[in-house]
């Protein structure tokens, strides 16, 4: 089995960046990627949620994957979404991106159809049989519909080839009891909640998976590490400065905010795919107004 993907601090789900007509612009997504090189940011994954993965085609999926290997492979460790609500589909994907030479691979709990425990464990599990790179587990319930039950997500701590999970169920209590149960094992919790990553943190938390971070890569990477390093306090006011940024970013469905804050910023990442379309007038507002008071526009 592989080693274990062992980062501590701040990754970013990476958004993905449109031309006009629709299409990826790889340019800037490699223009991103170096961005965040330059920034510090500890890791990166792409074809998260925040990416719009659901509207990209399997060619697509791989082009995003072979260039964002091509720009990160020995300089900053790449993690990509392998997950599918249909597990042969999760397998193809993570033996793709594995050969493709990522460092490890993202898989969600199945959405839609859902499923029971065994095959909630056995999803993931053989995922990470078949692969010789880290899996991080996805438990995401807003979006799947099902929270992870604490004796499956343990049990898939033990596994060898599972490194750890991306916890964005903004359940504290959830989060105590899990930290709890593998705290005498290899296996890592990352925030995938920006309003609560300090607060994860606190339980043993190794950081975040951010979206926040895609347009203030320094920051989380500052309030990340100053908690590391032992300067708690400091990551308290860095979470409790931003905190009204970070709910700005879901006060529509992400990654609209953040995407619209990268474009005000300057960023021109363009626009969205379909379901997802532009901001109301009003939301935008609120966001620039949080924007121009932190000096970012």
């Amino acid at each position: 089995m592989a080693g274990k993907f062992d980062v501590k601090g701040s990754m970013v789900a990476l958004i993905t960046p449109f031309k006009e007509d629709g299409s990826i612009n790889l340019d800037k997504l490699e223009e991103l990627l170096e961005f965040h090189i330059e920034k510090g940011t500890d890791a990166i994954l792409v074809l998260g949620t925040t990416s719009e993965s659901p509207t990209f085609t399997a060619e697509e999926d791989f082009e995003i994957v072979k260039r964002s290997v091509e720009v990160c492979k020995g300089r900053i460790p790449l993690m990509a979404n392998a997950g599918s609500n249909c597990t042969r589909t999760s397998f193809e994907k993570a033996k793709r991106f594995a050969d493709a030479g990522v460092d490890s691979l993202l898989c969600i709990s199945p959405y839609y159809n859902k499923a029971n425990k065994t095959g909630l464990y056995h999803h993931i599990a053989d995922v990470a049989d078949s692969v010789d790179i880290p899996i991080v587990v996805y438990n995401i319930p807003g979006r799947t519909g099902i929270n992870i039950p604490l004796d499956v997500m343990t049990k898939l701590a033990g596994h060898p080839n599972i490194a750890g999970v991306k916890e964005a169920s903004g359940d504290m209590s959830y989060v105590a009891k899990l930290a709890k149960a593998t705290m005498d094992m290899d296996f890592n919790i990352w925030s995938g909640n920006d309003d609560i990553t300090v607060p994860m943190m606190a339980l043993g938390g190794a950081g975040c998976i951010s979206v926040w971070a895609n347009l203030q890569p320094e920051k989380t990477v500052e309030m990340t590490h100053s908690f590391l390093e032992g300067n708690v306090q400091h990551a308290i006011d860095m979470q409790l400065e931003y905190m009204d940024l970070i709910n700005d970013f879901f006060i529509e469905v992400n990654p609209i905010p953040i995407k619209e804050a990268m474009n005000l910023a300057g960023m021109e990442v363009g626009g969205f795919r379909m379901p997802l379309r532009e901001m109301t007038d009003e939301n935008r507002q609120i966001l620039k107004a949080e924007m121009q008071k932190l000096g970012i526009i």
